[in-house]
């Protein structure tokens, strides 16, 4: 059994000291064979983008070293017209996935670090005989980290040039994890000017390019055309949803049966398929890489969340905390376990993922945190079956649910007002339900006050803190109509409930307590017990809850 190479990316470090590695060589011969001269590759993090990224440079670099031995007995081998390649061709390779700052200052700082460093392992070019005065000049600012940010914005395409003239060979651009950057500058409030920058860095690197023979871009998210890639006619986009390289990033079926079998744990195949099994690129199932590896590292350790906890979730937190009421309605489905349907685009502004809900899930599905079951055409429009990938995603939106509340009332007392209202007392469920109420407006609410919202916030409250005793189920049929929430205990002896909601405008005739009898009345004429009855439960409570504006009214039967 091989070492596993947590947090291992460098190719030539997996191969020289006898790491696992699983075999992706064949992505150089699809790299080279594209029919674009750029591809852009968005997948969620930490699914091998940086190690392919690494074998690509190993690959094609025209270096001091002779790099054939790396790929001995690797797939590629097989390809002869291909391995002819090795070693031939220029190569920049810039990775941006440590550039995330709080500040567009900060940014600059960094970006003369790394494409300091970039031009000081080229500096080579320096002793071309074309290379001028102005040249070597505009050279060593870059290398000096003394360049403005529009310089800076030209250091790729002027690269390419010196390299090209140096080798008299065009040259291979890799850029990994391209839009890091742009997320940091989203939560930090500097999105247009992190835009800008890498609109002008990457399209000098990639447009009308004469010294370019081809390039890759990775990163989590294509970022709308119209955005950073403007003009750029010679990008190729393969995403989760393209077929072509879906199974070079992240493990599929097959490599996961070799995997258990070689690290003699083949009795865990079930229970590791459902943590980190459930993606879908283009057809082709795909495990998550990241959580595997560190799981077959520490098998004793068991299956834990590991590439949900790598990284801050904050940016999901806020979009779906933030979001409408249809948002958390769905996220209540996805909660249960249900399938959400909705159109998806590739091509994502950032700064548009708050206000369209299918910018929302488009985004939640290329970063990782959802999964596509099945596609449609209706009319003009491909709609997409959503659901959660994993047990292992499926934790993350427990989490970001329960701090939630824990941010609107204390987690001790958002627990007892639950238990509570289980074991039938109303009267300090109702109490501790207005406290939620009043500090969850200005939480959930974002543009206003809605009813609807807190109440699905509520019930996704519930079907976190029920998960083990009890069974939460919303707006499902029963009797004779659709309820709104039912609480179903697993102990049939237990209490069962169900709750109807009711809102009314501040311009509404009716009072609280007569809509609270008009609720009541709902429940008994629709028979909505008739659910609790067949499960075998007797002991049973009504509960009609009605909202006007901060007001809250209960009652019960």
């Amino acid at each position: 059994m091989k070492k596993i190479p947590i947090g291992i990316s460098d190719f030539k470090t997996l191969i020289e000291e006898d790491y696992l590695f699983v075999d992706k060589s064949e992505l150089i011969k699809e790299f080279w064979e594209s029919n674009g001269q750029t591809i852009l590759v968005p997948r969620p993090r930490r699914f091998g983008k940086t190690l392919n990224m690494s074998m690509l440079r190993y690959f094609f670099e025209n270096s001091n070293e002779d790099n054939n031995y790396l790929f001995k007995g690797l797939e590629i081998e097989n390809h002869k017209d291909i391995m002819e390649l090795q070693g031939k061709y220029p190569v920049i390779y810039l990775t941006f996935k440590d550039e995330k700052y709080s500040s567009f200052e900060y940014l600059q700082a960094g970006l003369r670090n790394i494409l300091g460093k970039l031009y000081q392992d080229h500096k080579y070019c320096l002793n071309a005989d074309k290379m001028d005065a102005i040249d070597k000049k505009y050279y060593n600012s870059i290398t000096n980290k003394e360049a403005d940010i529009i310089d800076l914005s030209n250091t790729l395409k002027k690269l390419s040039e010196y390299l090209y003239d140096y080798y008299g060979k065009k040259v291979i651009i890799l850029i990994d994890e391209y839009d890091v950057p742009i997320q940091a500058s989203y939560i930090n409030n500097y999105y247009n000017e992190a835009i800008e920058f890498m609109r002008n860095l990457l399209s000098g690197a990639f447009k009308d390019n004469n010294s370019l023979q081809k390039g890759m871009i990775t990163g989590i998210l294509r970022v709308a055309r119209e955005s950073i890639f403007s003009g750029l006619n010679n990008l190729k986009v393969e995403s989760i949803l393209s077929y072509n390289l879906s199974d070079k990033f992240g493990f599929t079926d097959s490599e996961i049966e070799q995997l258990v079998s070689d690290y003699n744990i083949k009795e865990e195949l079930n229970n590791i398929k459902d943590w980190y099994n459930g993606y879908y690129f283009g057809e082709t199932t795909i495990y998550n890489p990241w959580s595997i590896l560190n799981y077959l590292s520490s098998p004793k350790a068991g299956l834990k969340p590991y590439w949900v906890n790598s990284s801050s979730n904050d940016l999901v937190g806020i979009l779906l905390s933030k979001g409408s009421n249809e948002v958390k309605k769905n996220l209540e489905d996805l909660v249960n376990g249900n399938n959400i349907e909705k159109v998806i685009d590739e091509n994502i502004v950032m700064e548009d993922i708050e206000k369209s809900a299918d910018n929302l899930w488009s985004f939640l599905l290329f970063t990782g945190y959802l999964k596509v079951n099945s596609k449609k055409r209706k009319g003009l429009k491909d709609y997409y079956t959503l659901s959660i990938p994993n047990l292992e995603v499926t934790t993350l939106y427990y989490d970001l649910i329960e701090k939630w509340f824990e941010d609107t009332i204390t987690k001790e007392n958002y627990e007892l007002m639950i238990n509570s209202l289980i074991n039938g007392d109303i009267k300090i469920f109702g109490k501790l339900l207005r406290q939620f109420v009043l500090k969850s407006i200005s939480y959930f609410d974002v543009g206003g006050y809605e009813g609807e919202k807190v109440y699905h916030a509520f019930v996704l409250g519930m079907l976190i803190s029920l998960n083990d005793t009890h069974e939460v189920l919303s707006n499902r049929e029963s009797g004779y109509g659709r309820y709104d929430v039912m609480i179903i205990p697993k102990d049939i002896s237990k209490l069962g409930i169900v709750i109807e909601f009711k809102k009314l405008d501040p311009d509404d005739d009716e009072t609280l307590e007569e809509t609270a009898d008009i609720a009541l009345k709902q429940i008994s004429d629709k028979k909505y017990i008739t659910t609790l009855e067949a499960r075998g439960i007797n002991n049973m409570k009504e509960i009609a809850i009605v909202f006007k504006g901060k007001e809250l009214y209960i009652k019960e039967r």
